[in-house]
């Protein structure tokens, strides 16, 4: 819900993205769409197409749609962001919000102090996390409120971010700078050191998974995530920040103190920085745990997928959002192969088709979201089995027990009658009035469907029912 100081005739209030055509403009043009903001965005290189894409107007005049904004964000590469707030900044109106979305703090926040006019409020926003993550539940959000510049707006943006599930930390942008150089500067470092020294080595990545355990594993996955993204964005982190120098300097003397440990053979002093480091870290216990969990995740998804050879389960596939379904014939180290199911609207000539997923693009859908979508999306049979049920019987009760059968998208009573309509004779033969009712099955298109009809029939006999004709095939 919308809950912005600042409303417009429709009843929204109006964002401006400044950067909204890049990859994290746009995932937060989502954001801000979803939660009922009237968003517009903006981008040098004048990508009209992508703001069409999102269906958002694109500030083709930008000196106009400035003053016209209650909120301006700055969501642009680190290098540009002072430049860019300089020259957006003055142009705001009063009442009017301006935020930043960059990786370091102190000279944005100076930079949005000096230009913006008293009466337009600031705001210091990181959001930890990139593009590629679906949503906001569970991830950081660091806002850095300016005293005397924050007092309308931050509590509204804290409780926006909050009520989206983002966990919102509070603090000073000295102090983001200081902790950033550390939790970005020497984490990206370290993993670009290892992909590039890899590189140096010509090591054979694809070979060496064949001997991999769950560190090594997980290690590479995370060297590759960040050699995969924009390497003019980690450029800038790390070159951006002041405090990264430092970081550097005492990474490499570390590397160089540890490696002549090692060449020295000494291993007291190797296992004295170890044990000291732990001290130091005061949360290893934990952190065992915790990468217990994430490796005991995966072994835990590769083993339900093994066991699901010759059964139909369905993936997601993490970027495009593409959902195959199909019988899964065959399960590799990195891919899976799968016949996949004919949908609704498949030509008829062609048939189940065969293909190869790999798994680290896939997450496994649950039984619920698996049902849901052969629901939608396949040919359903239809069959009507009508049965004359034990005196006194509950013909509602009866249909809870169909409903049981995994093998049904639905079941429904579909018609019901006095069980004494025929010749004397045939009431006398039938003996007792009995209601005679028509249960209306509908079954996955996946399925055989003589042979779901034959299941429910065999429950409902053995429910004391009989069958009273031959069933009806509706829709096949």
């Amino acid at each position: 819900m919308n809950t912005d100081p600042e409303k417009h005739s429709s009843g929204k209030t109006k964002v401006l993205i400044l950067g909204g055509t890049g990859e994290m403009g746009q995932w937060f043009t989502h954001f801000f769409k979803e939660r009922d903001y009237e968003v517009t965005v903006w981008g040098k290189g004048g990508k009209v197409e992508v703001a069409r894409k999102l269906n958002v107007p694109f500030a083709s005049d930008l000196e106009a749609a400035i003053p016209e904004n209650d909120i301006v964000i700055v969501s642009v590469p680190i290098n540009a962001t002072e430049e860019t707030i300089a020259e957006v900044a003055p142009k705001m109106k009063a009442g009017s919000l301006l935020m930043d979305f960059t990786s370091t703090k102190v000279k944005p926040v100076e930079a949005m102090r000096r230009f913006a006019p008293a009466n337009v409020e600031i705001l210091g926003t990181h959001p930890m996390f990139g593009p590629t993550i679906p949503t906001i539940r569970g991830q950081t959000v660091i806002l850095v409120p300016v005293n005397g510049r924050s007092e309308k707006w931050f509590p509204v943006i804290r409780q926006l971010f909050e009520e989206s599930g983002a966990h919102v930390e509070i603090t000073t942008a000295d102090e983001h700078d200081r902790l950033v150089s550390v939790v970005q500067g020497l984490t990206h470092f370290a993993y670009i050191a290892i992909g590039t020294t890899i590189d140096r080595l010509d090591f054979d990545i694809k070979k060496s998974r064949k001997f991999v355990s769950p560190v090594y594993s997980i290690m590479l996955d995370f060297v590759g995530r960040i050699l995969g993204q924009n390497p003019y964005l980690y450029a800038l982190i790390q070159m951006e920040n002041p405090g990264v120098p430092e970081v550097h300097e005492a990474f490499i003397k570390e590397c160089e103190e540890l490696s002549s440990l090692v060449r020295a053979h000494d291993d007291e002093g190797f296992v004295r920085k170890m044990k000291a480091a732990a001290r130091k870290y005061d949360d290893t216990a934990h952190a065992l745990r915790r990468s217990d969990k994430l490796i005991n995740s995966r072994i835990t998804e590769y083993e339900t997928i093994m066991n699901s050879v010759g059964k139909v389960c369905g993936f997601s596939h993490f970027y495009s959002g593409k959902v195959h379904v199909g019988t899964l014939e065959k399960v590799g180290p990195n891919e899976i192969i799968i016949t996949k199911l004919a949908s609704k609207g498949t030509a008829p000539h062609i048939k189940n088709k065969f293909i190869r997923l790999k798994l680290e693009n896939l997450r496994l859908l649950s039984e619920p979201e698996l049902r849901e979508w052969r629901k939608e999306n396949l040919k359903h049979a239809i069959r009507d089995i009508s049965v004359l049920i034990p005196e006194d019987a509950d013909p509602e009760v009866i249909l809870g027990a169909v409903t049981t059968n995994n093998h049904l998208v639905a079941c429904q009573i579909s018609d019901t009658y006095n069980g004494t309509k025929g010749t004397e004779a045939e009431n006398e033969k039938r003996g007792p009035e009995r209601l005679g009712v028509t249960y209306r099955i509908t079954i996955f298109g996946d399925c055989n469907a003589d042979s779901v009809e034959t299941e429910v029939t065999t429950l409902l006999c053995g429910l004391g029912c009989r069958v009273r004709e031959k069933n009806l095939r509706l829709k096949e």
